[in-house]
């Protein structure tokens, strides 16, 4: 492998690694949400932080249906379909070279 083989195949491990994060943390998240925490902790702040810029997108265009939202499945569905579907590309790619 040559060196933009290399390179492409180090984006595709990092995408990789970023989206398996988002997904930990989106679940961490969901899971949270059922025991209620207490919305001062520093730790559930953070979490919030990082998650709403990702789930905010897909609550809009999903309305919480029975007081269920369903944004969550959403994002963390797009998140594998990217880690499948981009992820995998990008290393035939890199092997292809």
């Amino acid at each position: 492998m040559g060196i933009l083989a290399n390179f492409i195949d180090a984006v595709a491990f990092l995408i990789n690694a970023v989206l398996t994060l988002m997904f930990w943390i989106i679940l961490i998240r969901v899971l949270m949400s059922w025991v209620s925490p207490d919305p001062y902790n520093p730790l559930v702040r953070a979490l919030y932080q990082l998650t709403d810029p990702i789930l905010r997108p897909a609550q809009r265009l999903i309305p919480p249906i029975g007081g269920l939202d369903l944004s969550p499945i959403v994002v963390l569905l797009g998140i594998q379909f990217l880690k499948i579907f981009l992820v995998q590309s990008l290393h035939q790619v890199a092997m292809g070279l």
